[in-house]
């Protein structure tokens, strides 16, 4: 069986140490060892509590001194976060990345001064920089996407909408990457930039273990990349004539935005139009580390603007026991989203043990941020039919676990429902990169160690014309990215939440699933772009220039919400009517997208009893307006939903099933007006949401919001049942089992 992604994470090539997002002044008043010691992720702190030589890759000997490359999230003021880096170099350490948009540093430690450097009262955690690892047209009949597009005057294809792919490369040359052409040859690449992270981060490797050493602010700005279009400039890269050499990342852009009907069978993609931003986080084995997909993520919150990228691919993911709250890669996640951007991100492969049981609470970084779209897997049975569609086995179930302590000195467990939704990820067709020639001998890793991957009926298999086959929750995230570029070309004004919520409001619950297994149910193309279509356009701006309140209209004019079903393949689908909020609430009702709710606001983060607020500073650019720098900080009042909005959560079936509810079954229980009509909305009031006068502390959280069922909260190691495992780190169960790569018969 093919190791699965989570098998690799320890194995992946570290670069830094990374300072992460919104930062107070640099006072330093000192903690106690103790206190500064529980600062450290979990396996940071055995790393450097042991006597033993590191067996990891961010922890070197050097002269007989432990060195480490840790992730520092703290918080400041201002971006430059002079006195961190200084006393980082002081403590004999080195500064090799300083993030700008997201305020984070990534820098080499002492392990002997890490302590000394977590009694600084602005430093909030210190995790290892861990590594990641990635987690056809039958998806576009059976996700909805032509029906789609003949839904929509003109029709959708994603035609000016930017796709960044963080990820191992994309096959430029590839057909299916071409723009429209003449008499039905392939037009210019539609991969408008490619920048090498894997490249990047090995130059500094090789001077993130040298004492002393510092980056200037201006690092990733002034980074070089390639421009492939609209002229091609081969330039001083290698990787321009093997872009993609693992083969992991062309076939998520091919998912997404691949341009397949050329031949049979089509591996066309959702957004087959799209623009594609190649950003090589992943290196030739599908592994990389954290410092370089923050370094990704960085240069897209920055060149957004300039470029119309509106939408960020992350199919990988990362082994993390930290809360989103601190975890360094889930605040980049959010702090894109925060700047305007739709983060997509898969769920993870770890939905089964190696002995075929179910696993619960196995959802990787960042997918466990409330304010990323997380997506798992379904499996199509190779038909376009919904109604035989299933959950696939291998895809990551909720609820989210990480954890951390409270300024409060609480304990915190996110417990968070996860995924979202799903989209189809199993044994999909796409895009089979090698070389910028096409030649068999340099076909990619993947279908070298897997040659039956490339075994694809009817295929051509001519150069640069070559398809694959893969499964994974890593090719269902493109799905649900390109269906988030189709949105946005038909409404531009959609924010990140209210693309999200639309997204899930539209989807099918699948029969027989929960909600851990498949968030309120599976991608509806269709659904969605026509729910986006009838919702005013300038939603963002008007929103940004203040303009927009609590309770203000959302219908463009002369338009109303459209019947909640659609048509795909022949089949009456109808739609779920529900939508997550708070991170253990559902809710329903026409209000949410007739009316303006605070919780559309990207810049909201919404989860249980926090609510935390980012502030995205911009700059004049060469290129136009970019987002410099995003702080956050954590609210004491904010009203979150209107009066009218339905709480579905609550009450009858819902409140009894908790997280093991069916979501047909929730849809069904909205369809016939059972829930609660709110008619005071969702206040957050001192720390405490309010709900009909209802306090939602703590001790209610198991009978009115949805953290695992009514009666019990999962505790470490706790097994459900025979067929149950609670997992509490990414330490992959599914290591000898996951069928992410071939998939499920």
């Amino acid at each position: 069986m093919p190791s699965s992604p989570m098998s690799r994470l320890l194995r992946g090539v570290a670069t830094a140490v990374v300072v992460c997002l919104g930062l107070s002044p640099v006072a330093q008043a000192q903690l106690s060892n103790a206190a500064a010691r529980a600062k450290f992720a979990p396996d940071l702190l055995a790393t450097t509590a042991s006597s033993l030589v590191p067996s990891v890759p961010w922890a070197r000997l050097v002269g007989g001194e432990l060195l480490v490359q840790a992730l520092v999230v703290a918080k400041n003021d201002h971006a430059s976060l002079q006195s961190l880096r200084a006393q980082v170099q002081n403590l004999g350490g080195a500064v090799i990345y300083n993030y700008t948009s997201i305020s984070a540093l990534a820098v080499m430690v002492p392990a002997s001064k890490l302590t000394e450097l977590a009694k600084r009262t602005d430093v909030i955690s210190i995790s290892p920089n861990r590594a990641v690892t990635r987690t056809g047209s039958l998806v576009q009949r059976a996700s909805g996407a032509g029906a789609a597009q003949a839904a929509v005057r003109g029709g959708v294809d994603g035609s000016g909408v930017g796709i960044a792919v963080l990820d191992s490369g994309i096959a430029w040359s590839h057909h299916n990457m071409a723009s429209p052409g003449l008499w039905g040859l392939p037009g210019p690449t539609r991969v408008r930039r490619a920048i090498d992270f894997v490249q990047l981060g090995k130059g500094l490797t090789d001077l993130s273990w040298v004492r002393g050493t510092g980056s200037s602010a201006t690092t990733l700005l002034t980074l070089p990349g390639t421009s492939l279009t609209p002229s091609l400039q081969l330039l001083q890269t290698p990787r321009l004539l093997q872009p993609d050499p693992y083969g992991h990342g062309s076939f998520v852009a091919s998912v997404a935005a691949g341009r397949g009907d050329y031949q049979s069978p089509d591996s066309s993609g959702v957004a087959p139009n799209a623009s594609l931003y190649d950003l090589r986080v992943l290196d030739d084995n599908g592994v990389g580390n954290l410092a370089d997909v923050i370094a990704g993520i960085d240069w897209v919150i920055q060149n957004a603007r300039p470029l119309n990228i509106r939408v960020i691919n992350l199919s990988l993911a990362t082994d993390s026991t930290a809360s989103f709250l601190t975890d360094p890669l889930a605040r980049a996640a959010r702090a894109a989203v925060a700047s305007g951007l739709v983060v997509v991100v898969a769920a993870g492969n770890a939905g089964k043990s190696a002995d075929g049981r179910e696993v619960y609470g196995a959802i990787g970084s960042p997918g466990d941020d409330p304010s990323v779209i997380t997506v798992g897997a379904s499996n199509l049975h190779s038909t376009a039919m919904r109604s035989d569609d299933t959950v696939a086995g291998f895809s990551s179930r909720g609820p989210t676990r990480g954890r951390t302590t409270l300024d409060n000195g609480q304990l915190w467990i996110d417990n968070l429902v996860k995924p979202d939704l799903v989209a189809p990820g199993n044994r999909l067709i796409g895009t089979l990169s090698s070389d910028v020639f096409g030649r068999r001998s340099t076909w990619n890793a993947l279908v070298t160690q897997h040659p039956e991957l490339a075994v694809v009926a009817g295929a051509s298999q001519r150069p640069n014309q070559t398809l694959m086959e893969l499964s994974g929750t890593s090719v269902a995230a493109p799905a649900v990215a390109g269906a988030a570029a189709l949105m946005l070309q038909v409404n531009p004004g959609l924010t990140p939440p209210l693309v999200k919520a639309i997204l899930q409001y539209t989807a099918q619950p699948i029969a027989g699933a929960n909600l851990l297994q498949q968030g309120v149910g599976e991608l509806n193309v269709d659904g969605a772009v026509r729910l986006a279509a009838a919702l005013r356009t300038d939603i963002g701006p008007a929103l940004a220039a203040g303009k927009l309140k609590a309770g203000d209209s959302l219908l463009a004019l002369g338009r109303s919400l459209p019947a909640p079903h659609s048509m795909i393949e022949g089949q009456n689908v109808r739609w779920s009517q529900l939508v997550s909020a708070g991170g253990n609430h559902l809710l329903s009702g026409n209000a949410l997208f007739t009316k303006f709710q605070p919780i559309w606001d990207p810049t909201l983060t919404w989860a249980r009893q926090i609510v935390l607020r980012s502030t995205v500073e911009t700059l004049r650019g060469p290129s136009g307006t970019m987002s410099s720098s995003i702080s956050e900080d954590r609210v004491a009042n904010q009203q979150l939903v209107t009066r009218d909005v339905v709480r579905v959560d609550g009450s009858g079936y819902a409140a009894k099933a908790g997280v093991f509810a069916l979501p047909g079954a929730l849809s069904d229980q909205v369809v016939q007006g059972s829930g609660f009509i709110l008619s005071e909305g969702f206040i957050l009031s001192e720390g405490f949401i309010l709900s009909e006068g209802f306090i939602l502390s703590e001790g209610f959280i198991l009978s009115e919001g949805f953290i695992l069922s009514e009666g019990f909260i999962l505790s470490e190691g706790f097994i459900l049942s025979e067929g149950f495992i609670l997992s509490e780190s990414l330490s992959d169960p599914a290591s000898q089992a996951d069928p992410s790569l071939t998939g499920e018969h």
